[in-house]
């Protein structure tokens, strides 16, 4: 896991007093081993003009009154603003989803957002859905690395200028993450292509070109800094070490709260979920970047008229969805890392257990005898935890917010094996593609390197993962309790996303396209709760999901370690 990811502990956040006339800023912001960054600013800010920004919101629509709120107290103190956002604001909670984030650019345009670029949850429900919702932003959206697969030409505007009451002209470019080609369903966005590779480079670097005629050059980017991203060079601070012409780089995607690249680079980040706000300070004379910072929003009023609009969506969607129809005995695992995407849960236990019972409840799955089918879905889509007491629809729907399908498959358990392998590459480091899994009894011995082969493509198109040349880190040692056979061909009931290819599943993608398999129209959601109503009787019972089932095993290099230690002493 990268040392700049989620769980950095702040000692002391920058505070905005609720009172603009008295307004002090002083931040102390401390993440243990890495960097200390104090600033402390004053109260006028006159000459100044102030980027605010955010990234990764994952629909916690309230925050955006904390953003209108201290845009107006910048502006109270002298500040020329502009506000900016770097992806991920279309998905991640009921209040979004359910109208398939048409609430998110609602929410932005109230909040008097200026530019905005893409991140890969924007593509969720389907590049058209994407831009039909863009037709009502008041904001400028750019994205330079997304383009029709037909002309080549980007859907969007590469870049765009704001040029502030003082004459400093801010020129923006956008870039959005080349790993969403496997993180959406690949089927939802079969019409755009997405810059790959040292592309990546060159599409950026055209971009920032293009700009030669502002005073600063910002990029909105959607790349994060995580080690997952690190091998094919697609994070920002890749971007940054082989583009020229950057000024600073607002960044999303990875989820970092940081006010600096890991190298040092001039790259901030505010986390997700509106936790922090991120504020670049240019000096109007000089026209450069003179400061950057974060604000907690912990400290921040709120603008009434924006938290009034965002309170009627809210209160609407919670009117639906906040129905109780069961209980849990337990807390329901939906961390990420350690979590879903490292490791089996309780959680995945449960909603795979929920996917395979779906399809077999009702006279199962024809030629396939019930000990023939098994379930993985992949941990990346596993949203939230659910703690221990009344469970509630939004629950649920919070915990499987994408609107995905259960699907079924049919692949030889030697296509199974090479599923589990791919989507553990990186294993003990998180990936979205770790699979949770029902029915299967496997081992990882992360101490074997990956053989990494050659890039997987779908429909031609270069994903962001490799095949393995070999299956050197995985072992299933039974499937339903019986041996396994490499040879035999099984059910794997999945979502349709890894069905499609999405994430590290492309030997399901290849089946699928075959005609190897059928989507059951059931969304994953709805198959969860009708497992815990009718299946488990609405009661998760520690008995049952109390701690994981313990069918995956990893060998760890410190366990091995440590028992060679032990052996010697």
């Amino acid at each position: 896991m990268t040392r700049f990811t989620r769980g950095f502990a702040l000692v002391l956040a920058l505070v905005l007093a609720a009172s603009v006339a008295t307004t002090a800023l002083a931040a102390d912001i401390y993440v243990p081993g890495t960097w200390a960054t104090v600033r402390t600013t004053p109260t006028d800010f006159t000459g100044k003009t102030v980027i605010l920004h955010s990234n990764d919101v994952h629909g916690q629509i309230a925050g955006y009154a904390y953003m209108a709120a201290l845009r107006s107290a910048f502006e109270a103190n002298g500040a020329e603003v502009v506000v900016v956002d770097a992806g991920d604001f279309s998905q991640g909670t009921i209040y979004v989803s359910t109208n398939k984030g048409k609430a998110a650019v609602d929410m932005m345009n109230a909040a008097g957002y200026d530019v905005v670029t893409l991140g890969n949850h924007e593509f969720d429900f389907g590049y058209a859905q994407l831009m039909e919702n863009l037709k009502d932003a008041n904001f400028k959206t750019i994205c330079a690395n997304v383009v029709l697969s037909e002309t080549g030409e980007p859907i969007l505007d590469p870049t765009t200028v704001v040029e502030t009451a003082s004459g400093v002209k801010i020129g923006f470019f956008g870039m959005e993450t080349p790993e969403t080609a496997s993180k959406v369903n690949p089927g939802l966005i079969s019409e755009i292509d997405f810059s790959t590779f040292d592309a990546l480079y060159t599409t950026a670097q055209a971009a920032v070109d293009s700009l030669e005629d502002a005073d600063l050059v910002i990029g909105l980017v959607h790349l994060g800094v995580d080690d997952e991203s690190a091998a094919n060079g697609y994070r920002s601070c890749d971007l940054y070490g082989k583009v020229t012409g950057i000024d600073f780089l607002i960044d999303g995607h990875s989820h970092t709260v940081m006010t600096k690249g890991p190298e040092g680079e001039p790259i901030q980040s505010t986390g997700t979920g509106f936790a922090y706000i991120g504020a670049v300070v240019i000096d109007n004379a000089t026209k450069q970047v003179e400061d950057n910072f974060l604000v907690s929003t912990a400290a921040l009023s709120k603008d009434e008229e924006v938290a009034a609009a965002a309170q009627a969506i809210i209160d609407e969607a919670d009117g639906i969805y906040n129905a109780v129809f069961a209980t849990t005995e337990v807390p329901l695992n939906g961390e990420r890392a350690p979590g879903n995407r490292t490791e089996e849960t309780n959680m995945g236990d449960l909603i795979t257990d929920a996917m395979v019972w779906s399809v077999v409840k009702e006279g199962g799955i024809e030629q396939f005898e019930s000990n023939q089918v098994v379930g993985i879905t992949n941990g990346g889509g596993i949203r939230a935890p659910i703690d221990a007491g009344d469970v509630t629809m939004k629950d649920i729907n919070t915990v499987l917010p994408f609107g995905n399908t259960v699907a079924v498959i049919y692949v030889t358990g030697s296509e199974i094996l090479e599923a589990l392998e791919a989507s553990t590459y990186c294993t003990p480091d998180p990936v979205g593609g770790y699979p949770q899994t029902s029915g299967i009894e496997w081992t990882l011995d992360t101490t074997v390197p990956y053989a990494q082969g050659d890039v997987y493509t779908i429909d031609g198109k270069e994903t962001s993962y490799y095949a393995p040349t070999v299956n050197a880190r995985v072992t299933i040692t039974a499937i339903n309790g019986e041996p396994f056979d490499p040879e035999a061909t099984y059910a794997v009931v999945t979502n349709n996303f890894c069905a499609a290819g999405g994430d590290t599943y492309n030997v399901f993608h290849r089946a699928y396209s075959e005609g190897a398999g059928f989507d059951t129209g059931i969304p994953m959601d709805e198959a969860v709760v009708a497992y815990i109503t009718e299946e488990l009787g609405g009661v998760i019972t520690a008995d049952m999901y109390g701690a994981p089932r313990g069918f995956q095993t990893q060998i760890l290099a410190e366990a091995v370690e440590e028992e060679a230690e032990e052996a010697a002493a």
